[in-house]
């Protein structure tokens, strides 16, 4: 079958997910695990697997875009034929991500797994209606025709038996908080000098109760996985404290309470930042990092299985149903030269995301078949000086640095860097190294006649 152009456009829009569990997203799907240094997520789920009844917890984390929810995807499906019940979510669909507090996490969790569960008949979760009665009163103060107690039938709540349905009674809370700033401050005012009791009412009235209802189905658990997180900004709150600091170190302890198995996606500035020390003691096990896909050494020279598997992950979408050798075959029906395929790998730095950011407009401006290399080196001029424009005198410093030291530090310059994606982190048998972002280390402002006043 031969691919349209319009067929490939859509194959390689970067905003959409593989999911593990779809057969045609299967055949898209490409293990990279072999070149990053470790399989990640089978050592996260033999962490879960090998001993069930203890709860765990776990970070996850890596650049924006670099394939963390395809595995993630791919986690779920290996947890469930393990006989898990996962809960899988992103936490931006019910956080208001420029301003998170613990609690918000929390009723975000709870709402989740309550629908999740819904076909499980638990008891009258009684502290946990007390603690939530408490954020509907504030909720029936500020909002003009809020409906009535929390406890009756008339707040939007749906009862089965005796059964009272929780997901719908947080999700009507969780939702006006993210819409509704003051709200949230009060309601959180309210509840993060009761997280305790809050976190003890979750785990008692909710998960404990579910989970021995859950091993009586034949299941080996509960798995909870918080996707995007690790996008919170790295706001200031009002005590000067970073949003990113004040969640994963401040409130870290608290994260791991839950009694279930859970997987929180973190930001990967945090890895960076003078509290990361703090952070690993808040936390039982170190966070888990996804590198990017190494096509180039750290010596410059090319990581020829590297960008194998990144040419595959394009030809993979043009040509799903065949097989990698036959794939290599087809590439002068998509590119113009092999070297034009090479090319786009290589800029890409092994960020999938980002290499599918240059394919997809490449692929609407040529048209048609094959995609020409002329047009490739003007959308990275283009994608370069669109990334150069917020980059201080300083920051190029750092840039510049990186590039002959492949290393960076805790300085909160390069986590800035780091966060926007002008350098990247690398790993593979053992090594670890960093650098810049293909499209910038391409810039005559790295060198040192390139940018005035650049000289060390």
């Amino acid at each position: 079958m031969v691919i349209t152009e319009k067929d490939f456009y859509k194959a390689t829009n970067p905003a959409r997910t593989l999911v593990a569990r779809n057969v045609e997203d299967q055949k898209c799907y490409i293990d990279f695990s072999g070149v990053r240094g470790e399989d990640i997520i089978s050592t996260i789920k033999d962490h879960i697997d090998w001993n069930p009844d203890e709860p765990t917890c776990n970070l996850f984390t890596g650049h924006i875009g670099c394939g963390k929810s395809t595995e993630l995807f791919r986690l779920q499906v290996e947890l469930e034929a393990a006989d898990f019940h996962v809960v899988y979510f992103e936490s931006s669909e019910d956080l208001e991500i420029t301003d998170v507090d613990i609690a918000d996490v929390f009723l975000a969790i709870a709402s989740r797994i309550s629908k999740s569960l819904e076909k499980i008949v638990l008891e009258e979760p009684k502290k946990f209606q007390e603690l939530l009665q408490g954020a509907w009163n504030i909720l029936n103060s500020e909002v003009t025709g809020a409906k009535g107690k929390f406890a009756g039938h008339d707040i939007g709540y749906t009862v089965d038996g005796q059964k009272l349905s929780l997901s719908l009674g947080i999700g009507e809370i969780t939702t006006k908080m993210k819409s509704d700033l003051t709200l949230r401050t009060k309601i959180n005012q309210y509840l993060a000098p009761q997280k305790t009791n809050l976190l003890q009412a979750i785990n008692q009235e909710l998960l404990e109760p579910a989970i021995s209802k859950l091993k009586q189905q034949g299941k080996n658990g509960l798995v909870v996985i918080v996707d995007n997180l690790d996008r919170i900004d790295n706001t200031i709150k009002p005590w000067g404290r970073t949003q990113q600091e004040y969640l994963f170190v401040d409130q870290g302890e608290y994260l791991t309470k839950l009694n279930c198995h859970v997987i929180y996606t973190m930001p990967l500035a945090l890895k960076f930042s003078n509290e990361y020390g703090t952070l690993t003691q808040r936390f039982p096990e170190e966070p888990k990092i996804l590198p990017m896909v190494p096509v180039k050494y750290s010596d410059g020279r090319i990581h020829e299985r590297g960008l194998a598997l990144m040419q595959q992950m394009i030809l993979a979408r043009a040509f799903p149903n065949l097989a990698p050798e036959e794939r290599l075959n087809k590439v002068t029906e998509i590119f113009d030269t092999p070297e034009t395929l090479d090319r786009l790998c290589q800029v890409s730095g092994g960020h999938v995301r980002d290499i599918l950011k240059l394919l997809n407009p490449w692929i609407m401006k040529d048209k048609k078949f094959p995609l020409q290399s002329n047009t490739l080196e003007k959308i990275i001029r283009e994608r370069r000086n669109e990334m150069s424009l917020p980059i201080s005198v300083e920051e190029w410093k750092l840039l510049r640095r990186v590039k002959e030291t492949k290393q960076v530090s805790d300085d909160k310059g390069y986590q800035k860097l780091i966060r926007s994606r002008f350098v990247f982190e690398y790993r593979d048998k053992g090594e670890l190294w960093f650098d810049v972002n293909p499209i910038l280390a391409e810039s005559e402002k790295l060198s040192e006649s390139g940018y005035p006043g650049f000289e060390d």
